[in-house]
């Protein structure tokens, strides 16, 4: 027998009732997609990294109540194509019922964006739209959360249940965790969108995420401080490095400065929220020597992408930034600011991925943490964070 659907169409109205973590809504002409940044700072940079990065929809879920059996969720998502390299895995959509893992599953077809890693270049085709399905969901009223894929960007185009839905609206009690960072933060080889570090944080934290991990593209740029700035938040967290150091972006007389800026920007419109710096995690690569980063296409060969650090060490000494130097700014700058600024607080990052755990999970590609690495540092932090003494615990 066919199943008995009922179509919620995905307007941007309707949309905005059902999904969580993205902060704007683009009608496309095939459904809605959604963004991490809104269209006043995607106008400010013409980056496609940022573009794509931001598109993604790391963090990014619809939630709503039903006493559905079966889900139906129609996508446009974007396969990434690197030339010279092996197929990349589709991207999963978790399924949350309750709040407890019930499936997992991935949409074939889609758009394929096509990158040529030794031009920089970009080449999009249009393909059609997938279905994921999850079927067996327990016969009762529950609360559904379909997590997108962190690290696909994805269209919605429609959404069937075999029972009506209704939307669930927001826990007043329940606290908003805004959280910005780079790759590692947007979930860069994690297993699923819910085993991203900052995903896992939050749960064990009982709060309610916005990732603004932004891969390749947390440069201190002024529009995603006033992207935060103006993003309703609980608790703010900042990861600020490696990005400044594999982009070459900058140097250290202009690195403290826009720390500043940065910060200050955000405390215009959050002036007591507690705000976390966290220094990068360790990356033996850029401990000690500049960038940028390249990609070692030889690595190709054996099916792993790997980086290279292609600055000199002696370059320091004119400025250029290496992870142990910033680590030493962002601390003398939080420091400097906490003295006026109580609700400020610094965490090295190496508590979340230091020198002992480099020797027994080092990074398979020289920058980005593997699952099992997200796992510990999503753990460590929910305790460092938002355990009892944590920054976040008490407030």
């Amino acid at each position: 027998m066919s199943t008995p659907w009922i179509t919620t169409p995905l307007t941007e109205d309707v949309t905005a009732t059902l999904l969580r973590g993205a902060l704007d809504l683009e009608r496309t002409a095939r459904g809605v997609l959604p963004h991490r940044l809104p269209a006043r700072a995607r106008a400010q940079c013409a980056d496609p990294q940022l573009a794509m990065a931001e598109s993604q929809p790391s963090g990014v879920r619809l939630v709503f109540r039903t006493r559905a059996t079966a889900v139906e969720l129609d996508t446009v998502p974007t396969k990434r194509v690197y030339v010279g390299a092996p197929p990349r895995p589709d991207g999963v959509y978790d399924l949350l019922v309750d709040g407890t893992p019930a499936g997992r599953a991935t949409v074939s077809g889609g758009d394929t964006l096509t990158i040529d890693m030794t031009t920089g270049s970009f080449e999009s085709r249009p393909g059609p739209v997938g279905t994921v399905r999850f079927d067996g969901l327990p016969d009762r009223l529950k609360a559904v959360e379909i997590w997108l894929p962190h690290n696909e960007t994805t269209e919605l185009v429609a959404l069937r249940t075999d029972a009506p839905i209704e939307a669930v609206p927001g826990d007043p009690g329940r606290r908003v965790w805004l959280h910005h960072g780079s790759s590692i933060s947007h979930g860069s080889d994690a297993a699923s969108p819910t085993t991203t570090w900052p995903a896992l944080a939050a749960s064990l934290g009982g709060v309610e995420l916005i990732n603004l991990g932004l891969g390749g593209s947390a440069l201190l740029d002024p529009f995603t401080a006033r992207t935060i700035r103006d993003t309703p938040a609980d608790l703010i967290s900042l990861k600020i490095g490696i990005n400044l150091v594999n982009a070459d972006l900058m140097r250290l007389r202009a690195f403290t400065p826009a720390v500043h800026g940065f910060l200050d920007t955000i405390r215009d419109g959050h002036p007591t929220t507690p705000l976390l710096v966290i220094s990068p995690i360790l990356c033996p690569l850029h401990e000690d020597t500049p960038g940028p980063s390249a990609p070692d296409l030889s690595s190709l060969a054996t099916g792993r992408l790997r980086f290279r650090a292609t600055g000199d060490p002696a370059e320091r000494a004119a400025g250029k930034l290496t992870l142990g130097v910033i680590r030493d700014e962002l601390a003398r700058v939080v420091e400097q600011r906490a003295a006026g600024d109580p609700h400020l607080h610094h965490l090295d990052g190496r508590a979340l991925y230091g020198e002992s755990d480099a020797a027994e999970l080092p990074l398979p590609d020289g920058l980005h943490p593997d699952a099992a690495t997200h796992r510990r540092m999503g753990e460590r932090f929910a305790r460092l964070a938002f355990g009892d003494s944590g920054v976040f615990g008490d407030v």
